[in-house]
């Protein structure tokens, strides 16, 4: 039997607790060991690491490869330091796993592309979804004819998030910190997964979009967008949208619509569900498997596996947020349009009529000013004042 595979997590607080369960099992089966954790801020001394018990904790991400030996390092630390870091794990030789999105622009991204051809080291973004074969079963829906000509894919998602998202770390919410490029928005992280997703179904993730038009909003006091739209053309000409909220009445799972001339794909990507819709026909719903990207990179770095995500399979992304963080800053919406309560959770913003706005963008492929006029971005109201933070 072969010796687990060293693992060092960098970024142990915030999304690095959601690594540090998932590694628990494969840690618990024999695939791998969690050798330590690197973060500016050390775990507190009662923190068991979510059952991993304790490790050594390190500042310096050289310092804690060298000392570890680590193979992997997985990253989940503020999207600035993604190009940074991620050269300083090749540097030291372990592998990456990196959190989603891939760098906080389009110019460094082109650098993390370069760093790892360079290194002869394996890189893979953290697109969960990406590693799920629901994927696979819309792509053989398209291209068998099951719902006719391709015309479209539409996303829509709608979730709450109350001002307690915002304060989480200094950087969320933010378009630019400390002079760094941030583009934390709605879009660009917690529905990028929509984003890289729909592109993927498309086949369009390698290559840059023909065209990109954007519409983004903000309700929470914050820099960057938390209700948005987009539309992208593929190289081939196919619309996706995408239209998301952070400000919903109700909080559902996300999901890609696949339109054709003869029918429609249901994708609930976080669930790995797929549902088949034809006139006449019972909807047809089959939910599929999902490789996790960490055992996909270990397969790879062993043997002969494609990576699921390298960093090229997300250049399409890539422009996307780069239209994100070169667009004007996101319009407000008027107090009039919002509701505003103070919950346990923090102070919750919803936006009347957002979560049917955000639904009709996905089924008709359209932006939220063809639905709406009022929802026009050259409509602006008088911006927020946007709390300092360290």
């Amino acid at each position: 039997m072969n010796a687990p595979v060293p693992i060092l997590l960098a970024g142990v607080h915030g999304h690095g607790r959601h690594h540090l369960k998932a590694l628990l099992p494969l840690s618990e089966s024999g695939l791998v060991r969690l050798v330590g954790v690197c973060d500016p801020t050390p775990p507190a001394a009662d923190d068991d690491l979510e059952g991993h018990s304790a490790v050594p904790h390190f500042a310096d991400l050289g310092e804690a490869i060298d000392a570890t030996g680590a193979s992997v390092t997985i990253l989940a630390t503020p999207i600035p330091t993604h190009l940074p870091l991620v050269r300083t794990a090749l540097d030291h030789g372990s592998h990456v796993l990196l959190e989603k999105p891939t760098t906080a622009t389009l110019a460094e991204f082109d650098q993390l592309v370069a760093a790892v051809d360079a290194s002869d080291l394996a890189c893979q973004i953290g697109f969960q979804s990406l590693g799920s074969h629901a994927l696979d079963t819309v792509r053989q829906l398209i291209d068998d004819g099951s719902v006719g000509e391709l015309r479209g894919i539409g996303g829509a998602g709608t979730w709450i998030r109350t001002s307690t998202y915002y304060d989480r770390a200094p950087w969320a919410g933010r378009r630019r910190l400390h002079d760094r490029d941030v583009v934390d928005g709605a879009l660009t992280n917690p529905f990028a997964h929509a984003v890289a997703t729909a592109l993927s179904v498309a086949g369009a993730s390698a290559n840059p979009p023909a065209q990109i038009e954007l519409e983004l909003f903000h309700a929470h006091p914050i820099e960057s967008d938390d209700t948005s739209c987009l539309r992208i053309r593929t190289p081939d000409g196919t619309p996706i949208t995408v239209a998301v909220t952070l400000c919903a009445q109700e909080s559902l799972p996300p999901r890609l619509t696949v339109h054709g001339t003869l029918g429609r794909i249901d994708l609930d990507y976080t669930l790995d569900r797929v549902t088949l819709h034809r006139p006449g026909r019972a909807p047809l719903t089959t939910t599929h498997p999902r490789t996790g990207l960490l055992e996909n990179l270990l397969a790879h770095v062993d043997g002969d596996a494609p990576l699921l995500v390298p960093p090229r399979a997300t250049h399409a992304f890539m422009h996307v947020l780069e239209a994100v963080r070169t667009a004007p800053d996101p319009v407000t919406v008027p107090d009039a349009r919002q509701r505003v309560s103070r919950t346990p959770e923090g102070t919750r913003r919803v936006i009347t009529g957002i979560d049917a706005l955000v639904h009709r963008s996905a089924q008709s492929l359209a932006l939220f000013s063809e639905l709406d006029p009022a929802w026009s971005p050259d409509v602006r109201a008088p911006e927020p004042t946007v709390e300092a933070r360290p």
